[in-house]
């Protein structure tokens, strides 16, 4: 982004009165009724408008147009990613649903979006959103703490029936019972409700942002091929790619970080009745993927500040010696198991709490995301929540399933 003259745009904007009166006010670039004008000189179509471009087509991106259009039938949407619906952290994605927050906030999002989800799979049940027994095991101290970071609809209870893959626990460990859990096939459910939305709203696949600026009546958006966009409003959902040119200078004060998330894949067909192990001590957990016939292994990696871009995708010789270190731990039997995997990134904000938040002293930027490895548990909130931040939307937020 250019930033002296979009500097330049909210200072007009912001004080008339600094204009020069000896002559004309020159065309001010951040007022959407003159983009139409300007457009063509940028080498694209002029005339292109929405009500609402959302910037990301991952499963946040996705869900956020489902709320425009459930709050308001009427309103234009139009959503844009450099890659396929789908891509990026989402294809990545665990897909791990379980009912829990490191604090208030996240727990009230969890909350909400295990309702959303509830809701959606009994309505579609063709969905691939899948329910999931859940066991978490931690050291008995911590049961007090447990039960403030599940939420009651977890009813977390004590259990001396382990799962098959845990031989015997820790010493001083104990076990408990959970409801509350899925997990998604994240990728085909992006997909399915994006082709659900299709007939309403405008997607842009390999098509990247490259500026974005805001004025007091709307934003531009400069794509590539050189189209122009304008938007009363823009969310941008970019998952880990903060850094990109057209909203680094804009992002960059919410303090998000981006940190390398390392998954490795169990070569052991889960059975039927198998649950989600949580082992809350390690941030760790194990998922049975019933639907590809393997075990998913999530521990913490503790890479910071990657580049999305430029990440190996292929795990290391340190990845697979930590995770089978740790799963050892809990489960030996699996450890041996541990051949494959997946390596991406994802956004973090401060503290670990994800981020809704305007952008612009206009209000018409909004970004949605760091979510912190829970961009699918957490997505459905984190949507209404940007949804909440564009004033032309009825509010309260209805039910969007």
């Amino acid at each position: 982004m250019n930033t002296d003259s979009t500097r330049a745009c909210r200072t007009l904007a912001a004080d008339p009165a600094a204009r020069p009166t000896t002559a004309p006010a020159p065309a001010d670039p951040c007022d959407p009724a003159v983009y139409r004008t300007t457009a063509p000189h940028s080498g694209g179509p002029a005339g292109a408008r929405t009500d609402v471009a959302v910037v990301g087509a991952g499963i946040l991106g996705v869900l956020v147009a489902r709320e425009v259009l459930a709050r308001d039938r009427t309103a234009t949407v139009t959503v844009l990613d450099r890659d396929m619906i789908g891509s990026g952290a989402t294809r990545r994605s665990a897909g791990l649903h379980f009912p829990r927050g490191a604090d208030d906030t996240v727990r009230t999002l969890a909350a909400e979006s295990e309702r959303y989800y509830a809701d959606l799979h009994t309505a579609r049940p063709d969905l691939p959103i899948h329910p999931l027994g859940m066991t978490v095991l931690a050291p008995e101290a911590a049961e007090d703490r447990l039960r403030e970071t599940y939420l009651p609809e977890a009813k977390l209870r004590w259990t001396t029936e382990l799962p098959s893959a845990v031989p015997a626990l820790p010493r001083d460990f104990g076990a408990w019972e959970g409801d509350g859990c899925q997990y998604a096939d994240v990728t085909a459910l992006t997909q399915l409700l994006a082709a659900e939305l299709r007939p309403a709203v405008s997607f842009h696949e390999g098509v990247a942002v490259e500026t974005v600026a805001a004025g007091p009546g709307g934003a531009r958006l400069t794509l590539t091929g050189g189209a122009t966009l304008t938007a009363g409003h823009v969310v941008i959902a970019p998952g880990p790619w903060l850094a990109e040119p057209a909203w680094r200078d804009l992002v960059a004060p919410l303090g998000a970080r981006v940190k390398k998330i390392v998954a490795l894949h169990v070569e052991v067909p889960p059975a039927p009745g198998d649950r989600a192990l949580v082992l809350d001590a390690e941030d760790a957990f194990l998922l049975p993927l019933h639907h590809r016939g393997h075990w998913l292994f999530s521990y913490t990696c503790r890479e910071w500040d990657a580049d999305p871009a430029t990440v190996d995708p292929a795990l290391t010789a340190g990845h697979l010696r930590e995770a089978r270190a740790l799963l050892t731990r809990y489960a030996p039997g699996l450890a041996a198991h541990c051949r494959s995997g997946r390596v991406f990134c994802d956004a973090y904000g401060p503290a670990g709490t994800p981020l809704v938040t305007r952008l612009d002293p206009y209000g018409r930027l909004v970004f949605a995301g760091a979510a912190g490895g829970s961009g699918y548990r957490l997505a459905p909130a984190l949507a209404a929540r940007a949804a909440d931040l564009i004033p032309s939307l009825p509010s309260p937020r209805k039910a969007t399933t």
